[in-house]
């Protein structure tokens, strides 16, 4: 149930889309304390982006959950923060985070919903 999706203007080599992806998905499992076989990831790279009026390495982030904890949003944006640092190199004042806390009924899975 957990999504995590990730946009940056930073360029991957098609192949190189999987550890990042696989290193994500066992972080937001592990911040979350959900399984791993709920989490989604996606990634999209080479994006046209500007952040502060320059086109310099940026990314945009959303997380979104069920049951997405308010209080720890802090600590959630600084470990997604260090996952991107580490993967592109983009430092932390140029990555924005949209954290959104989805009810059950709103999520859907499996042909029903949470």
């Amino acid at each position: 149930m957990p999504y995590l999706k990730i946009q940056t203007n930073i360029e991957r080599e098609p192949g190189d889309s999987q550890p990042v992806l696989a290193r994500a998905s066992k972080l937001v499992a592990e911040l979350l304390g959900k399984p791993e076989k709920y989490v989604m990831v996606a990634l999209e790279t080479a994006l046209p982006m500007v952040l502060g009026g320059s086109e310099a390495p940026a990314a945009y982030l959303e997380l979104k959950s069920i049951g997405l904890p308010h209080d720890r949003t802090t600590e959630l944006s600084q470990a997604l923060c260090e996952l991107i640092h580490a993967e592109f190199g983009v430092t932390p004042e140029r990555v924005y985070i949209e954290f959104a806390d989805a009810p059950r009924t709103m999520w859907g899975w499996n042909g029903g919903t949470f």
